[in-house]
């Protein structure tokens, strides 16, 4: 089973890039489910019929036969009202038994987030549950994205810290281990992987580099980036709209070799160009998939092995922990020691990175960024500094 997620930021045309590629898995001879988790619902639009909850047979070839496509919408409201609510009830019950005020009890139950979560279970239990090869996700734009990928620690923390070594109902503990199989999922990537969707924009990039950190710090691999909608060259044309397209595709080269400077070269990213008209339908998705893959196996990615989050080698006078994080030049990173774990912020994207047990007693003496990350260099026993 391989899981691909796709995602950018809202209309750079992720939702059709997801169907396509899952049309040409299908062609391929791959059971393939695409489901969209994006509030907006346009996977359906992208295959010109409606879809529901479930998944439904999206393409049939011309003698009649199933193509091996099926697609879905979750619709995370509706489960939330389906299934929350029960839970809830649960957690309320568990939290006043222990003592707590009733009305404290209420508001710990009230989880942020949830819709998500619940929407990330659902592509879970689909993947799971079907004939499937291959499951392609849109996701929704890359901010609530990010908050989705980050719910299965926030929320299994949460509940470690309120709950501690309490004996729970056994909904609570199927909600902890359900909570920790999600985690695994995503940071498997063996298992899943993200491609990430943008548009040859600076402020487009800007963000595409910043969720690819965010990513990194999740510990989720990202397997590749797709730059879409890349104005056609005129040639020799002239005139007035030829002078147009000359510029705007001249601004987009020049943000094109910006990321090539930045380590995204051809290999690293794939160009797909504008289209006069938009790609509807199973077969214009294919056509679509044709200029993104060609010959390659949509899967492939950018072919590179993923590199693990953290590394440890022998310092000086201690240890070097690399942590492996795409930065900018000017990203805004902080760290600081947290117990036995590493704060790490960049741009406002935090997370708590559990030391390896070799590192725990050292204190942070210094760090740097090079092209392949942070350096920290750690001595000595941090309780003794």
């Amino acid at each position: 089973m391989r899981i691909l997620l796709f995602t950018g930021k809202g209309g750079v045309g992720k939702t059709t890039l997801a169907a396509a590629t899952a049309a040409a898995l299908a062609g391929r001879g791959r059971k393939t489910l695409v489901v969209s988790t994006d509030p907006a619902h346009s996977l359906g639009d992208a295959f010109g019929t409606s879809l529901g909850a479930e998944p439904s047979e999206v393409d049939i070839r011309r003698d009649g036969t199933p193509a091996g496509l099926w697609a879905a919408q979750v619709d995370s409201r509706a489960l939330a009202d389906r299934t929350w609510h029960e839970l809830r009830a649960e957690l309320r019950k568990v939290l006043a038994g222990a003592g707590l005020d009733v009305l404290d009890a209420e508001e710990l139950t009230v989880l942020p987030g949830v819709d998500e979560l619940l929407a990330l279970s659902e592509v879970r239990r689909l993947a799971s549950q079907g004939p499937w090869d291959t499951v392609v996700v849109d996701c929704g734009p890359t901010a609530e994205t990010l908050r989705l990928f980050s719910l299965p620690e926030a929320v299994s923390g949460y509940l470690g810290r309120v709950f501690g070594n309490r004996r729970v109902a056994a909904s609570v503990r199927q909600l902890g281990a359900h909570l920790d199989a999600l985690r695994e999922l995503l940071t498997d990537p063996r298992v899943t992987t993200v491609r990430l969707v943008l548009t040859p924009e600076r402020v487009v990039v800007a963000e595409a580099r910043r969720t690819l950190t965010s990513l990194a710090l999740r510990g989720i691999a990202v397997d590749g980036l797709i730059a879409n909608r890349l104005m056609p060259a005129p040639g020799f044309w002239r005139g007035s709209a030829a002078k147009w397209l000359r510029t705007r595709r001249d601004q987009q080269d020049a943000v094109l070799a910006e990321l090539a400077e930045a380590g995204f070269g051809p290999g690293e990213l794939a160009r797909v160009e504008h289209r006069a008209s938009e790609p509807v339908g199973a077969d214009a998705l294919t056509e679509l998939a044709r200029e993104l893959y060609g010959s390659r196996d949509p899967l492939s990615g950018n072919g590179k092995p993923v590199t693990p989050l953290l590394s440890v080698a022998d310092g000086e006078d201690g240890f070097r922990l690399r942590v492996a994080l795409p930065l900018n030049r000017d990203s805004a990173v902080e760290l600081a020691r947290v117990g036995d774990d590493l704060a790490i912020t960049v741009d406002g994207f935090r997370r708590l990175v559990a030391l390896p047990e070799t590192l725990r007693p050292c204190r942070i003496t210094g760090a740097e960024s090079d092209a392949d990350g942070l350096v920290v260099s750690l001595a000595g026993n941090r309780e003794s500094g």
